[in-house]
């Protein structure tokens, strides 16, 4: 990153960022660092005004519009990625699987996994070697729901391709299926073998909130740190620290970490996380404010495709209209049933006062044969906290103690 602030050392930089950054390893989740981001960026915009019918070009743009995005926060970049690929495909409509990879990662980055599936469905039967391709269905699978589909769909990644990023798509899909030491061992490899510090700063940062799951808040700042040491301004690591500090006592250094976080990239998620910290300390003004900031953060991703019903449901659950957050989570339950969206309606219908309906939602995200393979302890104390409810005291008390199992920093 440092040569990127000379002109001597542009050209070399640039010259490396296009050897490894096409559209499809872009869209797929191969990091660029920051200032790698923005020469490719400005680069292509430079080839697409002087070489309009460049579809490749394109392409490239689109993706790294994704990319900065998804690095960034900045949303309004997401209809421009839209623009490109859709010049990209206009311009080559056949076997261009560049743009139709995305796509999918437009898609997947809005949460809209119906689309994402149509275009990595389109993908693959385009290019049915390319790993990149196969590493995006995945999201689009999960976020429907289909987990015979992501497991079929992780066969045919790693028979295509074994190298870091491919491994930390397994590591992933390991993850949701409760075979937690496979995901650590495949994420420590792929970190070790990263190509970048920003690939490697995502890497750790997976790893750390793997291990925050497991409980292991130590092990897990280990990893934290080890990913704001290769990419100073990952934002996903300080909201790691954030969830680690606060969790473990240490609320006031939960708070810096959470803010710097968000001053990296603003995030709806996160902001919701700092206004629940400001809640718990007895902070109403601050968590009131920063709700404000979460409703500002949805409408701003809503006017950009962006679909945050989960952060809107947790919202209203839990700090505002209950039934609000019903309606706005069966709409969502409708259009993709993951496991996610179970848990999420499962809990705002408790807190709706629907029990009993809830508790169908909270077995579905949690119970293996149903699908809900994912050891999380959220999922498990939203289970518990519904069966006390209902009075089935046992249950709870079991299911309860599983979540302190799980994760006993939740």
């Amino acid at each position: 990153p440092g040569a990127v602030a000379g002109a001597g050392g542009r050209a070399p930089v640039l010259a490396e960022v296009r050897a490894r950054a096409g559209a499809g390893v872009l869209a797929a989740g191969l990091s660029v660092g920051a200032d790698e981001l923005a020469v490719l960026v400005a680069d292509r915009e430079k080839r697409v005004r002087t070489r309009p019918r460049d579809s490749g070009a394109w392409a490239v743009l689109g993706a790294a519009y994704v990319e900065r995005a998804r690095r960034t926060g900045r949303v309004s970049d997401l209809p421009r990625a839209e623009k490109a690929l859709r010049a990209s495909l206009r311009l080559r409509p056949h076997g261009n699987a560049d743009a139709l990879d995305g796509m999918t990662a437009l898609a997947n980055t809005r949460r809209d996994f119906p689309a994402a599936l149509r275009w990595g469905e389109r993908a693959v039967e385009a290019s049915p070697g390319r790993w990149t391709s196969h590493a995006l269905l995945l999201d689009a699978y999960d976020g429907l729901g289909r987990y015979k589909a992501v497991r079929g769909t992780l066969e045919r990644l790693l028979d295509a391709d074994s190298g870091p990023a491919a491994q930390a798509w397994a590591a992933r899909v390991y993850w949701d299926q409760g075979r937690r030491e496979d995901a650590a061992a495949a994420l420590t490899d792929a970190a070790a073998a990263a190509g970048t510090p920003a690939e490697e700063a995502a890497l750790w940062v997976r790893a750390g909130e793997l291990a925050w799951e497991r409980g292991e808040p130590a092990e897990a700042s280990r990893y934290f740190t080890a990913a704001t040491r290769a990419d100073p301004g990952a934002a996903d690591a300080l909201a790691g620290h954030g969830r680690v500090l606060a969790a473990t006592g240490r609320t006031a250094e939960g708070v810096r970490a959470y803010r710097a976080a968000l001053t990296r990239r603003p995030s709806a998620r996160v902001a919701l996380e700092l206004g629940e910290l400001y809640e718990s300390l007895g902070r109403a003004g601050a968590a009131a404010k920063q709700y404000g900031v979460v409703r500002e953060l949805v409408r701003r991703s809503a006017a950009a495709g962006v679909n945050e019903a989960l952060v809107l449901g947790a919202l209203e659950a839990d700090h505002g209209d209950p039934a609000k957050a019903v309606r706005v989570l069966r709409a969502e339950w409708r259009r993709q049933p993951g496991l996610k969206v179970a848990d999420a309606l499962g809990w705002a219908l408790h807190r709706a006062g629907s029990h009993e309906e809830a508790l169908e939602y909270a077995r579905r995200a949690t119970d293996p044969a149903r699908g809900g393979e994912v050891r999380s302890a959220v999922y498990v104390h939203h289970r518990a906290e519904i069966e006390r409810a209902l009075g089935l005291t046992a249950s709870a008390r079991r299911h309860g103690e599983e979540a302190r199992r799980i994760n006993p920093y939740l």
